[in-house]
């Protein structure tokens, strides 16, 4: 007697191919090339995100601060401009003469030529407390720059203790010798310590 395996309904193998099954497949198939197609067409309108530099701040330069005090400052004209310096306790005027009984000078000027009589009235706000000052002079150089002309160890000047004023007077052609020409600075010392200073000029 022969026995008879029934068989199974549907299509045979690993691939389908009955119509329902296919139909199946193709609309996946059709699915996933479309999301391909529209993620194509939207990555060209989207433009790409810009490159951004990310800067550093430059620093600027801070201001630098211009020093005090007896520092020279160039001047265009032929006389240097006198300012006292801060913190003296006395100043230097420069004239053609001087007053026999005040010390002080007459004639106010600052330049000085050859044959000019060079007269200078040392004022402080208190008496001078000592017999002898140190004088310096410097010549300020075209580059800002003192060149020690008279030195203050080599230059000492006779005055009165209990006085608040001294005057002198010399020749400017003998200086102007020693000294050449252009503008200066003169500093009084009471020993060591800086009590007036006064700018002037020696032209030839």
């Amino acid at each position: 007697m022969t026995t008879e395996v029934p068989r199974r309904a549907g299509p045979l193998g690993m691939i389908p191919t009955d119509r329902g099954s296919l139909t199946s497949i193709g609309a996946t198939v059709g699915a996933i090339l479309a999301a391909i197609v529209i993620g194509t067409l939207l990555s060209g309108l989207i433009p790409p995100a810009p490159n951004v530099a990310e800067t550093t701040p430059t620093p600027s330069p801070s201001p630098s601060s211009s020093p005090s005090g007896s520092t020279p400052v160039s001047s265009g004209s032929g006389a240097p401009s006198v300012s006292p310096s801060p913190g003296l306790i006395g100043t230097i005027s420069y004239g053609y003469a001087l007053d026999p009984s005040t010390h002080t000078v007459t004639e106010p000027t600052e330049s000085f030529a050859p044959g000019d009589q060079f007269c200078y009235s040392i004022s402080l706000t208190e008496p001078f407390g000592t017999a002898q000052i140190g004088e310096e002079v410097l010549r300020i150089e075209s580059d800002g720059s003192l060149t020690v002309v008279q030195s203050r160890d080599k230059e000492i000047m006779d005055v009165t203790p209990a006085a608040q004023v001294a005057g002198f007077c010399t020749r400017a052609t003998g200086l102007i010798q020693v000294w050449s020409t252009g503008n200066f600075i003169m500093r009084e010392y009471r020993g060591v310590e800086l009590i007036a200073e006064g700018r002037f000029a020696m032209t030839g």
